[in-house]
């Protein structure tokens, strides 16, 4: 059973697919008028972490993500460069797939755009008209807040006091628009402006307000009600509220079985150490794809991993480096194992059976907490733990005399399993390019120490380690300590196993 925290029950509740089998989510997208910032790079690997899992546990998983191309922000963008919202929107919707994709971040099954779905929109608003929840003022269409009788009950806010609250706004001389009924209305549709983009409707030319879009493509894609809507904790109000409003009100349904929210990021301050908010005025903005430029897609992933979904994320250069650092962990476990299994002996066969039932009791008791944890709200953290069991058990069978090829393989599957359920490939540093570690020096080295004439460094360290095991049997001592001081020197060193010597990384 899966338990997830509801945001609309304000608990951990079970899990209930409308189909069973099957998990239609929906997680709001990026307005295209900038490259995206590593905050809603959380929210974004959040739910694609949790996409994994829910199909890595068999469920049919169905995904839809926005994009906003027409909005006040990137009309304002296209302004200031001179081009058409058209062209803005266009250039950062192929930047942010570029980034999606870059951060390991899967591709939506459907990627609706809001300008190709104004008729669905505007049947919407039509609709909501027809109901008596919404209304045309001077080519302007408002949903009725107070025509919906449950009005806040995502946010746990009640309508009163936001009433309150925009009587105080307008007193200090920042009302709203005097064509609103109520001060509390929204936008459904926005009367067309001279410059800026718009479309045919029955109320004249205009454009969409932001929020009816959502409700209108979860509606056509997925179909009501559908299982989870996710998206940061900055949506929740007025954004999330307001979709369900509307949508209710206009189908008469539930609209979202389940409501999911990411926590938010915060910056560690170099200098003080001290935690802030992310903000252009405080100099500590960071875009994704800067991020990436300086850290490996899969060591973001792991930062992101180490702290709960729904809990604040400290991000800093020193918690990028431990998270580095953990992933190396794994990713060493896996390069050593696949080596060991290379060169792999047999021993004897009482004491392999032995080794494979213990290995695969680690393999079991891993894959059953990683699972207990990942259905309990998706506790990446402790899932993680879990994986790094495996691999303590995993590195130890590796140095044992007794390991077998089939507990070996077993474990280092597993772990290689579990970890590609976060979107993390542990493999691709164990295999890379051939050599590709090693550094151009050992070319000279085993040219000079075993007459090597090729170009591959991988066949380079091969052949010292061929010459350094020739000068041992002829106990040519100055020679294989040569090859070993050789290596030293250029930071690896060489271990001798029951399955032969290698050559590792320094400590």
């Amino acid at each position: 059973m899966i338990r997830i925290y509801d945001t609309m029950a304000r608990q951990k509740v079970e899990l209930k697919p409308v189909e069973e089998g099957k998990i239609r989510m929906y997680v709001c997208g990026p307005t295209v008028y900038n490259r995206i910032h590593i905050g809603n790079a959380r929210t974004f690997m959040s739910f694609d972490v949790i996409r994994r899992y829910l199909k890595w546990r068999g469920f049919d998983v169905t995904f839809v993500q926005n994009v906003t191309d027409v909005d006040d922000k990137i009309i304002k963008k296209a302004n200031e460069e001179g081009c058409s919202a058209a062209e803005v929107a266009q250039r950062y919707t192929d930047l942010f797939v570029e980034d999606m994709r870059r951060a390991g971040v899967q591709d939506p099954d459907v990627r609706p755009k809001a300008t190709e779905e104004i008729g669905t929109m505007i049947e919407l608003v039509q609709k909501l008209i027809d109901e008596g929840h919404a209304y045309e003022a001077q080519g302007d269409v408002y949903f009725s807040v107070r025509s919906y009788g449950d009005y806040g009950k995502l946010s746990g806010r009640n309508v009163d006091e936001m009433e309150a609250g925009h009587r105080e706004l307008r007193a200090e001389g920042q009302g709203l628009e005097d064509r609103k009924r109520d001060p509390l209305d929204f936008a459904l549709w926005k009367a067309a402006k001279p410059g800026e983009p718009s479309w045919e409707s029955p109320w004249g030319q205009g454009r969409p307000g932001w929020h009816i879009e959502c409700s209108a493509m979860s509606h056509r894609y997925l179909g009501l009600p559908f299982d989870i809507h996710g998206g940061g904790a900055d949506l929740c109000f007025p954004h999330h509220e307001n979709e369900i409003a509307q949508s209710e009100a206009a189908y008469g349904c539930t609209f979202s079985q389940h409501w999911m929210h990411s926590g938010m990021l915060q910056i560690a301050n170099a200098e003080t150490g001290e935690v802030e908010k992310m903000s252009k005025s405080l100099n500590n903005f960071l875009l994704l794809h800067e991020a990436l430029d300086i850290v490996r897609p899969e060591a973001l992933r792991m930062l992101m991993l180490q702290t709960h979904y729904r809990s604040p994320l400290v991000f800093g250069d020193q918690r990028l480096s431990e998270a580095d650092a953990a992933l190396t962990r794994i990713e060493t476990a896996v390069k050593n194992a696949d080596w060991w299994l290379a060169n792999a002996q047999a021993e004897g066969a009482q004491a392999q059976a032995e080794a494979t039932e213990s290995l695969a009791a680690s393999v079991a008791k891993a894959r059953e907490s990683f699972t207990a944890s990942m259905d309990d709200d998706f506790n990446a953290p402790e899932a993680l733990g879990a994986v790094f069991a495996l691999v303590t058990e995993l590195n130890g069978a590796v140095g044992a005399s007794n390991a077998s090829v089939e507990g070996v393989q077993a474990a280092r599957d597993a772990v290689v399993e579990l970890m590609d359920c976060f979107g993390i490939d542990v493999t691709s540093a164990a295999a890379g390019e051939e050599g590709a570690d090693y550094p151009d020096a050992v070319l000279e080295l085993a040219a000079s120490l075993a007459g090597f004439q090729g170009t591959g460094k991988a066949d380079a360290v091969q052949a010292l380690l061929d010459a350094r095991a020739a000068a041992r049997k002829a106990k040519d001592w100055a020679t294989a300590d040569g090859v070993r001081d050789g290596l030293t020197g250029l930071g690896f060193v060489i271990e001798d196993t029951p399955q032969g010597a290698r050559v590792t990384f320094g400590a």
